[in-house]
Formats: structure tokens, C-alpha cells, sequence
């Protein structure tokens, strides 16, 4: 009795695992689904952006939730380029989380898919090592939009992390400081099978880029396969 009790309970919990691996790696594939869409969007993120941009992070369907007087949560994913200048090839992606304030209001819904671009060095290091605080650890702006760059202001073309979102169909650059990003180790884990750290998947070699986050890999190495930063302006 005492064995097929014990069976049992490793049936169970062996399916709870795997369960949890499916909905990490499940919400990794999202994560290409929601940047290909936006990238379809006709007034979408300027090109010369994107081409600039050193990490990536897609956090889809993040939702409001009733802590005090509201905030919101979302999980997804990071994707930087490889090399120390952040200048090659799209890299293995690292499992991040976003916590906040009440911001409802300016995304419009219950539910909203939010995409940040980490625009330098000083932006990757602060996600890397520890939970950031836009607008505090890191400087971020609404990110501007459009095919290009002509009405940015200032504010988003110095910023370390530029944000967008979309809700209900509608596009859009929007400020999301005070909101906070941080590593989501135990989401890595699944994913990857093994603890691994977003450092060491973003900054170490031969990390591999697991199956199910190769399509958004292929979705950014597609849509900006260089890191048009590092390049020397010619005279």
C-alpha cells in the first residue's frame, strides 16, 4: 500500500513539475508572439531604435491587481545581444518580472503587454544585478513612436530603458516609473531546466537558447540583427 502511495506522490508532483515547466516555457513563446505583433503594427517602434537597443524585455498580459491601492504585476522575458559591447548577434533570453504602482489609467486595461528597450550599458548592468526601479536605479521614458525619430523629445533619447505598451489594440509610448524590474530566477529555472542566473545568461558564453525562446530570438535578430550604436558615423 505504502508503495503505490509513494508512487502516487511522485506521479503527482513529477506532473506538477512538468506543468510548471509548460507555463514558464509557454509564456516565453508568448513573449515572441506579443514583439512580432507590435513589430506589425504600422506606427510601431521606431527602427532606429530597435537597431540601437542593447536588451529587449516583452512582459504580455501584464495585469492589475488589488494590493492597497492598487498595482499591477507581469512576467516575461529579456533578450540582450552577445559580446561585451552588447554588439553582437541576439542572445539566450533570462526571465524577468515587473512590479508597480497603480498606472491603470494610462494603459487603459486590465490587461496590457508592455515592451522596454535598454538603450546602453549603464541600463543592462543595473537589470543585471539586482531589482531596478525605473526612474530611480535607471532613468526611463514613454518611448516614442512612429517610422522615425524626428519627434522624440529629449527625455527618451537620453533615457537607459524607453517603454511602450498596448491595450485593447492601441499602440503607444508610456511612462511606467516607479515600476520595477528584477530577474525572475525561479522562472529561469524552469525554462532552463537548471538555476542560472540572468548574468550569467546574458553575459556567459555557450548558453544556449532553449526551444522555446528561439522564435524571439528570430523575431528581433530578424527585425535588427546589428546594434547600429556601436558603429563609427561616416564622415
Amino acid at each position: 500500500m505504502l508503495r503505490y502511495l509513494g508512487l502516487s506522490l511522485c506521479f503527482v508532483f513529477g506532473s506538477a513539475a512538468v506543468g510548471a515547466d509548460n507555463k514558464e516555457q509557454s509564456r516565453l513563446e508568448n513573449c515572441a508572439v506579443v514583439m512580432q505583433e507590435i513589430l506589425d503594427v504600422p506606427d510601431n517602434i521606431p527602427q532606429e531604435l530597435l537597431e540601437k537597443a542593447e536588451c529587449v524585455i516583452v512582459i504580455p498580459s501584464m495585469t492589475k491587481i488589488a494590493i492597497g491601492i492598487g498595482g499591477s504585476y507581469g512576467r516575461g522575458a529579456m533578450v540582450c545581444r552577445s559580446g561585451k559591447a552588447f554588439d553582437g548577434p541576439w542572445g539566450a533570453p533570462a526571465m524577468y518580472a515587473l512590479e508597480g504602482g497603480s498606472f491603470g489609467l494610462q494603459l487603459g486595461g486590465e490587461s496590457t503587454d508592455v515592451v522596454f528597450l535598454v538603450m546602453n550599458n549603464r541600463g543592462v548592468d543595473a537589470l543585471l544585478s539586482s531589482k531596478v526601479k525605473l526612474g530611480g536605479n535607471a532613468s526611463a521614458a514613454a518611448g516614442p513612436k512612429g517610422r522615425s525619430l524626428e519627434a522624440s523629445t529629449d527625455a527618451s533619447l537620453r533615457a537607459e530603458i524607453l517603454s511602450y505598451s498596448r491595450s485593447r489594440g492601441l499602440f503607444a509610448g508610456v511612462s511606467l516609473e516607479g515600476t520595477s524590474l528584477r530577474p525572475d530566477d525561479d522562472a529561469t529555472r524552469e525554462v532552463y531546466g537548471r538555476k542560472m542566473s540572468a548574468r550569467s545568461i546574458v553575459t556567459g558564453k555557450g548558453v544556449s537558447v532553449p526551444a522555446s525562446g528561439r522564435r524571439l530570438v528570430d523575431v528581433l535578430e530578424k527585425s535588427a540583427p546589428h546594434n547600429e550604436s556601436t558603429k563609427t558615423p561616416s564622415r
